[in-house]
């Protein structure tokens, strides 16, 4: 699996670079500003960008921006944002969308290197890798919106749970509920969210996508 990184901290570009090619990726490209990250994206299409938000020159949402950008001229390029602190406009440009393979993590998060790891697979596979705290900081705007307001207490906390990418089995776990209610809820979800019968990877990705742009 081929990975374009962004980062403009050698130490921790360095670091990373070491970790993903100790896990198997293809480092296809290590950069640290906007336009390098821009012209790599473009020119080695990789599986999946792992990019910081604040780029040089302008160390505001360079990173962010660039990877939008490529993602545009390249539809569906999974890309897992890092960044220091939650920025509910930045979370929000990543999902408008809609389109999945994307995630969004807190630099702290990195650390954690199988939680790490476990992340860059995901979203490089189609999926969503939310941080906790990036789906709390959405969840304190507007939660009444049709159809998430159909939804009842336990299935948004299932919801919440798939947007982080947990699997049926890690939702059970945290909830104390075997996988078959776990199941019930996550079908009850795709009906009330409208969402028709397709492969059950996509509806979870759409699922999340609905919840986190409604909430």
């Amino acid at each position: 699996m081929r990975i374009v990184l962004a980062e403009d901290l050698h130490i921790l570009r360095d670091g990373l670079v070491m970790l993903l090619e100790a896990e198997g990726f293809e480092i296809a490209a290590a950069v640290s500003s906007g336009p390098e990250l821009r012209l790599a994206l473009t020119r080695e299409r990789p599986d999946v960008a792992v990019v910081d938000v604040r780029l040089p020159p302008s160390y505001t949402d360079e990173g962010l921006q660039a990877a939008l950008e490529a993602r545009r001229e390249i539809p569906g390029l999974p890309v897992l944002v890092l960044s220091q602190h939650v920025e509910q406009l930045y979370a929000r440009e990543l999902l408008a969308d809609g389109a999945g393979a994307i995630g969004y993590l807190l630099k702290d998060r990195v650390v954690n290197a199988d939680q790490f790891i476990e992340a860059v697979r995901r979203v490089a596979a189609g999926g969503t890798a939310m941080d906790p705290e990036v789906i709390a900081k959405l969840l304190t705007t507007n939660a009444h919106d049709v159809p998430i307001a159909r939804l009842t207490p336990r299935e948004r906390e299932v919801l919440e749970l798939m947007a982080q990418g947990r699997s049926n089995a890690a939702i059970a776990t945290r909830l104390f509920l075997s996988e078959s209610a776990v199941g019930k809820h996550t079908a009850a979800i795709f009906a009330k969210l409208d969402l028709p019968p397709s492969d059950d990877d996509n509806r979870r990705v759409r699922a999340v996508l609905t919840y986190l742009n409604h909430t």
